[in-house]
């Protein structure tokens, strides 16, 4: 998990490009998924870029954003059945609630430095490969600033309520995946309830750790 987390915070500031704004046009249920990312990058950098707070890592300020401004454009639960595996229909409908919210809350306090970081960065987007009926997607991006650039995908589904994203690639690790095991390891030692005291205690420690940059 180390290694992941040293290229987490790009995955998360990803996400963040993608949802983490105020729309300068509101996106409905219509509006195309490459659409969607391309249309709030520019006021996702604006937005951290005028935010001082953000940027010396104020994590109850950068939770209240991530709750208000991301989580309504995510699905946290698929994120979370997709990191479980198997073991998801193991748990009850309660520890799925439990699960869901905790891995959500590990997310954003793990990775909420990210926002800190966004500075000169700039986004390149690729073409949509898709076909219109599809109701998955994989959009492509690649984040320019200093250092190589960073190719950045965004897997997304089309719900009711319109796109949605649910998983992240960098450089060939998607997100889900680099849980998958340390969720799997602790579920085979500790049940399904010990997997979810991980993920509380893991989130008590992190809310109360001192920010990094």
């Amino acid at each position: 998990m180390k290694s992941f987390k040293k290229i987490g915070s790009f995955i998360f500031a990803g996400l963040l490009f993608v949802v983490g704004t105020v729309f300068a046009q509101t996106p409905d249920q219509s509006t195309p998924p490459d659409a969607l990312i391309k249309m709030v990058v520019t006021d996702v950098m604006a937005s951290v870029k005028a935010d001082p707070d953000i940027q010396k890592g104020n994590i109850p300020k950068i939770v209240d954003l991530v709750e208000k401004k991301i989580v309504p454009y995510t699905d946290m639960r698929r994120t979370t059945e997709m990191a479980m595996g198997p073991n998801w229909k193991k748990a009850t409908p309660e520890q799925q609630a439990q699960l869901t919210s905790e891995f959500k809350n590990l997310l954003i306090r793990t990775y909420s430095g990210a926002l800190s970081q966004l500075r000169d960065q700039t986004v390149q987007f690729k073409a949509l490969r898709a076909a219109p009926d599809d109701k998955e997607v994989v959009v492509k991006t690649v984040v320019l600033g200093r250092g190589d650039p960073v190719p950045l995908d965004y897997r997304l589904e089309k719900t009711a309520n319109g796109w949605k994203v649910y998983d992240m690639n960098i450089m060939g690790v998607w997100l889900v995946e680099a849980y998958r095991n340390q969720f799997s390891n602790q579920i085979s030692q500790n049940g399904i309830e010990g997997l979810v005291k991980f993920l509380q205690d893991r989130n008590k420690q992190l809310a109360t750790a001192k920010p990094s940059n």
